[in-house]
């Protein structure tokens, strides 16, 4: 995929980008490994990295002699068990070069070339769009999310949970990825906006800062979530601390109830021969008279204790 940044990308040739005149637009090309590896001499940039797409493990870039190169190390938002996205990249002040074996920055050019179209189109201002379609639906996530941990709070409060709700641990992981995510591209555009090689515009840098700022709100965003998951989590606690204290009031209360019924059964299950009791006519039903008043009575007075 090869592209001049005009009005909106343009498509063009590899062969018009390496015949481009000086003053020319800037050029956005998305390559795979091996055409990388087959054209890289045709750009005159000294490179201090291997743009290896598959060793790719965070966000970054890094300033080289002639050149500014990185990559980008982005999780899955809906589909977290798949592996993220991963890309390198090349750019100097004629235009940025993609490396990847996916698809991933190639979709994203793609969608720009179809939806972009600038009045001042420059370098700066497609890195900007780039980078904004990389976030561009982590808030609607974040909200789902808070949404969904509001529902978990509710069920925790009245449904008196049995077990530890795993999708809590599963947002949980999320909000870690999404920090430490967020952490690099501030760390990646606070690098662009420094500009150590002059390639974009003093005037540009502006949208580079836009950027920070946008990813700063959504850290902020992260970290208001992280918090109520630790809340989540010490409400649940608590909760089951509650239940298993309701738990041992009840045995408890059964214990004491049934403990001087236990001592009547100890005391005339001794069977001596002298215990009047035993040939009395009415002993049986006096006992049980006896053992169901000190049930009830032992109830109601729990009951008037609020212990039951």
């Amino acid at each position: 995929m090869y592209y001049l940044i005009k009005e909106s990308l343009t498509p063009c040739s590899l062969e018009e980008i390496m015949d481009r005149q000086p003053g020319s637009p800037p050029y956005v090309l998305v390559m795979n490994t091996d055409t990388w590896k087959a054209n890289r001499d045709r750009f005159e940039m000294i490179i201090d990295m291997d743009l290896d797409p598959t060793d790719v493990w965070e966000t970054k870039a890094i300033v080289n002699f002639t050149s500014l190169t990185g990559t980008f190390y982005v999780p899955r938002r809906a589909l977290r068990d798949k592996p993220p996205h991963r890309s390198a990249f090349v750019l100097d002040k004629n235009g940025i070069i993609f490396i990847e074996n996916g698809e991933f920055a190639g979709n994203l050019v793609e969608r720009i070339s179809k939806t972009r179209k600038w009045r001042y189109p420059s370098l700066e201002r497609f890195i900007y769009d780039f980078l904004e379609l990389l976030i561009e639906r982590d808030l609607t996530f974040l909200v789902q999310s808070e949404q969904e941990l509001g529902v978990m709070e509710e069920h925790i409060l009245n449904h008196d949970p049995d077990k530890y709700p795993e999708r809590l641990s599963t947002i949980r992981g999320f909000l870690i990825d999404l920090r430490i995510h967020y952490e690099q591209l501030m760390d990646f555009s606070h690098e662009l906006e420094e500009n150590e090689n002059g390639f974009f515009k003093e005037k540009n840098l502006r949208y580079f800062r836009l950027f920070t700022d946008r990813v700063s709100r959504l850290m902020d965003h992260v970290k208001t979530l992280w918090d109520y998951t630790v809340q989540l989590q010490e409400l649940f606690s608590t909760q089951m601390d509650m239940k298993m204290n309701r738990i041992m009031t009840a045995l408890t209360v059964i214990t004491a109830i049934f403990m001087p019924l236990t001592l009547i059964v100890g005391w005339y299950g001794m069977n001596f021969v002298f215990m009047p009791e035993l040939q009395w006519r009415y002993g049986y039903l006096g006992v049980i008279i006896l053992s169901a008043s000190i049930l009830i009575g032992g109830i109601v007075w729990f009951r008037k204790k609020k212990w039951l």
